[in-house]
């Protein structure tokens, strides 16, 4: 029987912790074994879980990131005991997500993938793995990762380091480790991104780009006036931004700056918020924090009459996907991915920063109406971005890694 170990930082939670749970399941239904290892975060999963290290590693290994810049350099041991749960599996193929997150360490996994032959797809969802520290270069214009990464200006930002740059010598050890890697094929999940890999020293990897997809029976139009009545918003136009963490780059700025420009018919609902930013909102915005409750963000894409994301830094965002299945238009910012999934009939492409353009959206969307898109949103959500046919897309490489590489 075929088996497949995944390994990512979450399981079953969050956009890439999803991912992984749905490519187990679609490989569990077409007769493999499926195994997910993973560093925390985790919800109730069909494949066998396997966790990475305990609370002890991920904080020695989040003090190593904040003295050292050491990110992906400590976890050693824990490493070293998810390679010999790895050993029991015999997996046929090993499918890395997100690796970066205080779980592993890539001189012990990397080291250990190259010996054993066996088939590894990495699917990046960000820029990691081609840079000396950030995960999202765009929001600084920065080029360096095209050469030789150093003086990170984001040397603060995620994977925080207070007190030294190591970007130098980590993007020397990455394009070492991870160019040494000869049974390794990436798929990024963007055609934005794909593009960059070409330009990175992941350039001579066989590369495959397989945008992300979602459930689109789940993510549905979903009538149900419920929020409106509560929030006594029946006749608003509601403007939605749905976030894990709402900071600057994720539009929390813009989106208090707008709000001050709306009509009195116009109000922002934002999903994802903290106490803090609870306390801090105008009266025309309406704060909510996190949901694991997806009926509930799936009635909050429905009644909503427009989804806004301004992020600054984006691959290839799922909550995008998710407002198009459930028939509301997007605006977005012109960043990375994100407009990869927006037509002139499911939305509009402004660019960042610009809150005039915003405005004008916004504007150009309330008097056409909501009904003036619906239908464009759902079929494309259907025909492009079907969970099904995205991971049907990763069971064929597997397989045709496996026979090309003689391990079937």
């Amino acid at each position: 029987m075929k088996r497949l170990l995944q390994i990512n930082i979450e399981v079953n939670y969050g956009s890439t912790g999803r991912i992984a749970e749905e490519i187990g399941q679609m490989a569990i239904a077409s007769g493999w074994e499926s195994y997910i290892a993973y560093g925390r975060q985790e919800n109730l999963s069909t494949s066998e879980l396997i966790k990475v290290g305990n609370t002890f590693d991920t904080y020695w290994h989040l003090l190593q990131t904040r003295l050292l810049d050491r990110h992906a350099l400590a976890s050693i041991k824990a490493t070293k005991r998810l390679i010999k749960e790895i050993e029991k599996i015999k997996p046929s193929i090993i499918q890395l997500h997100n690796i970066h997150g205080y779980y592993i360490n890539i001189e012990v996994l990397f080291s250990y993938l190259t010996k054993s032959g066996i088939p590894v797809v990495w699917s990046l969802h960000d820029c990691w793995a081609m840079t000396g520290h950030c995960t999202h270069f765009e929001l600084v214009g920065c080029e360096k990762w095209k050469t030789e990464c150093q003086n990170c200006p984001q040397i603060q930002s995620y994977p925080t380091s207070l007190f030294r740059d190591r970007s130098t010598k980590n993007h020397i050890l990455k394009k070492k480790l991870f160019t040494d890697q000869s049974n390794l094929t990436l798929v990024p999940v963007s055609n934005w991104l794909g593009d960059l890999v070409d330009e990175s020293f992941l350039t001579n990897h066989h590369k495959r780009v397989i945008q992300n997809g979602i459930d689109t029976e789940l993510f549905s139009p979903k009538l149900d006036f419920s929020f409106r009545k509560k929030h006594n918003v029946l006749d608003k136009f509601l403007i939605l931004g749905v976030a894990s963490v709402w900071t600057k780059i994720k539009g929390w700025d813009d989106l208090l700056s707008i709000s001050k420009e709306l009509a009195d018919d116009e109000v922002i609902v934002m999903v994802g918020l903290n106490e803090k930013q609870l306390k801090s909102l105008p009266a025309n915005i309406i704060g909510l924090q996190r949901t694991r409750n997806i009926q509930e963000l799936i009635e909050l894409y429905t009644t909503s009459d427009v989804f806004v994301n301004l992020t600054y830094a984006d691959t290839f965002p799922t909550t995008n996907l998710e407002a198009l299945s459930c028939g509301t238009p997007i605006i977005t910012y012109r960043t990375g991915g994100s407009v990869e999934s927006v037509t002139p009939e499911t939305g509009l492409i402004i660019e960042q920063g610009s809150l005039t353009e915003l405005l004008k959206a916004l504007r150009t969307i309330k008097k056409k109406g909501k009904e003036y898109y619906t239908a464009s949103c759902v079929r494309n959500a259907k025909q492009m971005f079907n969970k099904n046919d995205k991971y049907k897309e990763y069971l064929e490489l597997y397989n045709e890694l496996i026979v090309s590489s003689g391990t079937e």
